[in-house]
């Protein structure tokens, strides 16, 4: 276990590894060194100390993966303040409500992403912008929010630029930053994610310093990264993956962080040939994105050695193609929740494939894992389904200003209990074998999405699938499966159908079947199965 704060894992990297590459952006022609991104750090850290910010106060983000992102990630880890991550998706609304539940003081904001006007909504939400001085916002829609960064050369009124901060800096001396440093503590809150909000409005997860250094050092430690290793990053910041998984996983080891500002699949790969990255992340869709993109032949992959593969099950053929088409043979599973800071199983770099593609490994180092029956603590028997429960290190301090929830989620013993359905085994390898929520009961007989999923894989025809449950007079539920062909396949419902016949059971063969090209998702890759059910019903009315 590491009994140290963010700021202080940096500084003692940066002694360590003085000349190593810490973080990368071939596209911008970044190459810091540990001791040049420690040095940025401090600088940041003490902008925004000039700016007010103080220990414990809540900064938000709102970006892409660019520069400042990771810095502020380190800097906010430096002079203490709770940096809040806010999904790239959102709209207005969303992230009003963010911002106000979250009761940030300082947002930080890019201009736009993906035709969305980052600068357009927060007008929107704080017309007072207009009018006022830098620093001196004072909202009727969000009374605490103050200060307003927007990552551009461009000025806005009301709103400093990131140059503003860099040039603050000189107001406080590295001696005022070394004793707030000093100030903060391993168990301090350092970090507050939102859940996806696949299901209800998002809550605010608490992670503190130790929370993430020790589920990053112990990801690190399974996939076998080391700091000769440099990671390519795709997946966004906003979300675990990319801050814990990617970025502080990196550092705990000294690795070198090679992020992707935006996915995209040919990007990704040329970022891997021309900065000879031997790790990679993603989700299954992003790996599905490169391997079936037409210039994939072109590009150098041989440096690719591990990485991390994690947000939804992989079908085994992918796993096969990632493993030897990417040269990805020790790439590794990981399973968990933000709640969890956020890997509790990961599978190891040596493991079989089958285990990689039927399991999401076995508990993470100094974390404790048990099933048990669902809506109670009584642990249940190897290979029998129930809930996951977990509890160590790892576990949330709880939902900000939200005790109802975090009592909901924590026991009174501290097992955080997950909401999903999982088998354990005899070497303590688990199959996650649903979602309570995701449980279609079928003519009384519960049946698990993930199963029916993992059949259709096997299809020649199918890329991808998705099994929910919608509502019927008859059985109270029947399935309907979402399909992605792969490209330039053809099928028909009926085909699909007979497909499953003396197969599989027969209550458990989809009713309904329907094509499509994508799936409704969050910007971190999850997908929302509530707006297929909702797509469903408009479609069968």
């Amino acid at each position: 276990m590491i009994h140290e704060t963010i700021g202080e894992l940096l500084a003692n990297k940066a002694e360590q590894l003085p000349h190593h590459e810490a973080l990368v952006y071939p596209d911008r022609g970044i190459h810091y060194t540990y001791s040049e991104f420690n040095r940025l750090c401090r600088k940041v850290a003490r902008g925004l100390m000039a700016l007010g910010v103080d220990k414990g106060e809540h900064l938000a983000i709102w970006a892409t993966n660019v520069p400042e992102w990771v810095t502020l990630q380190f800097a906010t880890g430096k002079m203490g303040a709770v940096l809040v991550t806010v999904n790239t998706n959102y709209r207005a609304a969303e992230l009003e409500y963010l911002l106000k539940q979250s009761e940030s003081r300082t947002l930080v904001l890019i201009e736009d992403y993906r035709g969305n006007s980052y600068i357009d909504t927060i007008y929107e939400i704080c017309p007072e912008l207009h009018s006022c001085e830098p620093g001196e916002l004072s909202s009727k829609r969000l009374p605490l929010l103050k200060n307003v960064i927007v990552l551009s050369e461009q000025q806005y009124s009301g709103t400093y630029s990131w140059s503003d901060i860099l040039e603050m800096a000189d107001r406080v001396t590295e001696e005022q930053l070394d004793a707030r440093t000093e100030e903060l503590a391993p168990d301090d809150v350092i970090n507050m994610q939102y859940t996806s909000g696949t299901t209800g409005f998002p809550k605010g997860v608490m992670l503190t310093h130790s929370n993430l250094i020790n589920n990053a050092f112990h990801i690190a430690g399974c996939m076998e990264l080391m700091k000769e290793d440099r990671l390519c990053i795709p997946v966004p910041f906003f979300h675990c993956f990319g801050c814990v998984i990617g970025t502080m996983a990196c550092v705990t080891v000294g690795a070198t962080m090679v992020p992707v500002q935006e996915f995209d699949p040919e990007t990704v790969l040329a970022t891997v040939e021309q900065e000879k990255c031997t790790a990679l992340h993603g989700v299954p869709t992003m790996f599905i994105a490169e391997l079936n993109h037409p210039n994939f032949q072109k590009y150098n992959l041989s440096t690719l050695r591990t990485g991390v593969m994690a947000g939804s099950n992989c079908p085994v053929e992918i796993m096969k193609a990632v493993m030897n088409k990417m040269h990805m043979e020790e790439i590794t599973i990981c399973y968990g929740q933000t709640e969890s800071s956020p890997v509790i199983t990961q599978t190891r770099t040596d493991d079989p494939v089958e285990l990689r593609v039927e399991t999401v490994g076995r508990a993470l180092p100094e974390v404790e894992v048990k099933i048990v029956e669902p809506g109670s603590s009584r642990e249940l028997p190897f290979n029998k389904q129930g809930e996951l429960c977990t509890r160590g290190y790892h576990v949330m301090k709880g939902y900000y200003n939200n005790p109802d929830a975090t009592k909901e989620a924590i026991d009174e013993e501290g097992w955080l209990h997950t909401g999903d359905l999982a088998v354990m085994d005899e070497n303590g390898y688990i199959r996650v074998t649903g979602r309570l929520k995701d449980m279609i009961i079928r003519g009384g007989e519960n049946i698990y999405p993930r199963e029916i999923e993992e059949f259709l894989y096997t299809h020649p025809k199918i890329l991808d699938a998705q099994v929910i449950g919608i509502p019927d007079e008859k059985y109270g539920e029947e399935l309907m499966a979402w399909i992605i062909l792969k490209e330039g396949e053809i099928a028909s419902a009926d085909e699909i159908k007979e497909y499953f016949k003396d197969k599989i059971s027969r209550h458990k063969i989809p009713k309904y079947i329907q094509f499509t090209k994508e799936y409704p998702m969050t910007a971190s890759g999850k997908i929302q199965k509530f707006r297929l059910r909702e797509q469903s019903m408009s479609l069968l009315k």
